[in-house]
């Protein structure tokens, strides 16, 4: 939007060596180790808002918060609120109250379509802010509604789907992934990235921004509008 800039966008995500970012089972597969989680905790603390889609609320059943109490208080220190802004994608509306992710934490946002606003239940509108972007979920519209908002960074966990789209639009600054020693090797299973046309396509090489090592697993950070400087 003219006059506005939009939040740095940041996908974070933990997958196996076989991309893979849970199993086909029905508990959640804990990709990360302590370190990892730590270093998502620190990621969280620095960011305006997370934005989760409604398929990872149901599966991972997370409460987005900031575990440390010193990062939280510097937070405060600083001006913020004490834990970013938490933001859900659904286009279908289908939220379980139950859900941990209601219980916990400062402000929640939902972005949803028509359709999705109509088949929210009465009690979503006293927990969170609804927002519906029309006939169909548009990540741009999002991204300019965050920017009014005064978002500067938004912290996208996942999942794929939700990955996918911010990729495949050329929405993505910066791509957060920590690399687990475990191949899962369930077809069934989620992935980091699904289908899609990625912009430049198979032969747009990213830039690889710095490589770290967080306990055993492998820690990359890659600038997806920027192009690698390394030929041959």
């Amino acid at each position: 939007m003219k006059g506005l800039t939009r939040p740095h966008v940041l996908l974070s995500v933990a997958v196996s060596i076989d991309s893979y970012i849970d199993d086909a089972g029905p508990d959640r597969l804990l990709l990360s180790n302590a370190a990892d989680f730590d270093r998502v905790d620190a990621l969280r603390a620095e960011s305006d808002a997370i934005l989760i889609g409604a398929e990872t609320l149901r599966r991972d059943n997370p409460r987005l918060l900031i575990n440390d109490e010193d990062r939280r208080l510097r937070r405060i220190a600083a001006g913020q609120p004490e834990y970013p802004l938490r933001v859900i994608v659904t286009a279908r509306g289908d939220l379980d109250p139950d859900l941990r992710f209601w219980h916990f934490g400062g402000e929640r946002l939902i972005y949803t379509t028509d359709s999705g606003a109509a088949r929210l239940d009465e009690w979503i509108f006293g927990e969170a802010e609804v927002v519906s972007l029309g006939a169909a979920i548009d990540f741009e519209a999002v991204l300019d509604d965050l920017a009014i908002r005064k978002i500067a960074r938004l912290m996208v966990e996942g999942g794929g789907s939700i990955h996918t789209a911010f990729l495949s639009a050329g929405l993505a600054d910066e791509i957060r992934m920590a690399v687990a020693p475990i191949a899962v090797g369930d077809p069934a299973a989620p992935r980091f990235l699904g289908p899609a046309d990625f912009p430049g396509g198979a032969r747009h090489r990213m830039r690889l921004a710095d490589v770290g090592r967080v306990g055993d697993m492998a820690l990359l950070t890659y600038l997806p509008k920027e192009e690698s400087n390394v030929v041959g």
